[in-house]
């Protein structure tokens, strides 16, 4: 169910479009609803509300273009082009020479649309393979209080159907630092790739100890083995004046419910939406 517009009704007129139905993943910040509102400010007096009016309704054409497009997966040459025009309206509307606050970008963020290779090719494989499940997708900031970078972790919850538990068996975690290197860029050197959170189906939990007989202390400690298994796989260079893996990641559009990402040398785009926090 959608949540109320914050502006007075009295002082708002709404034009309903025909119903649209939004995934069910999709974060709609507080003046969206899944019945395709949008906003019309010709009744608002004061330039901050009209503004504040214009750029939901330009963050609501964003999310109505990738709606159906499986996250980036499935898309039309006519549906990327009409992707990139709401970006770059939105990305337009939202310059300027004002920083990025790390206070805001701090938390959690859910994948709504990328056009990010590496990211599509799992999404393709989860499609394809029958053992192999792909589920949400997260980047977590963690900069509150900072001014010059933080940390970030790209969060990728998966599975292994039969085995695992649906979607987030295991969650795979790309650990990187990332430092401020202008307004709207930062630069990103990857740390470490993880394996963790291993959620087995209770099918295998069965078979390893069956509920309708004694669990013996080796059947539990097999079943916390699986439970505390972390495997880490260090990617920084660790030589004298070398820089780690890493790269330039210009973030174009930021507020508190909505965040537009871009891969500097053609890695793709990424389109986000708060989310509660993880880990």
């Amino acid at each position: 169910m959608g949540l109320q517009s914050p502006f007075p009704t009295t002082t708002t007129v709404f034009r309903s479009p025909p119903t649209t139905h939004f995934p069910s993943t999709v974060f709609f910040p507080l003046s969206y609803s899944t019945t395709g509102f949008r906003c019309s400010a010709t009744t608002l007096t004061t330039p901050q509300q009209r503004n504040e009016i214009e750029l939901e309704n330009k963050k609501y054409d964003l999310l109505k273009a990738i709606q159906d497009t499986q996250r980036g997966l499935v898309t039309t040459p006519n549906q990327r082009s009409e992707i990139e025009e709401s970006l770059v309206d939105l990305e337009s509307y939202a310059a300027g020479d004002e920083a990025i606050d790390l206070g805001i970008l701090d938390g959690t963020w859910r994948l709504q649309y990328t056009s990010a290779s590496d990211v599509l090719v799992l999404l393709d494989s989860s499609s394809k393979l029958p053992f192999f499940q792909v589920g949400q997708i997260f980047q977590k900031f963690e900069c509150k209080g900072q001014d010059d970078g933080g940390y970030v972790r790209n969060v990728v919850r998966w599975s292994i159907p039969s085995l695992l538990e649906e979607n987030e068996g295991a969650t795979l975690l790309v650990s990187a630092k990332f430092s401020v290197v202008s307004r709207r860029n930062i630069y990103l050197e990857f740390e470490e790739i993880a394996l963790q959170n291993i959620i087995i189906s209770e099918e295998l939990q069965a078979l390893i100890a069956p509920a309708l007989l004694p669990r013996s202390f080796f059947n539990l400690q097999i079943l916390q083995a699986i439970r505390t298994f972390k495997a880490q796989v260090p990617v920084n260079n660790t030589s004298p004046g070398r820089r780690s893996v890493g790269g330039l990641y210009y973030l174009s559009f930021l507020d508190r419910n909505m965040l537009v990402g871009r891969a500097v040398g053609g890695g793709g785009v990424f389109v986000f939406s708060r989310a509660q926090n993880i880990l």
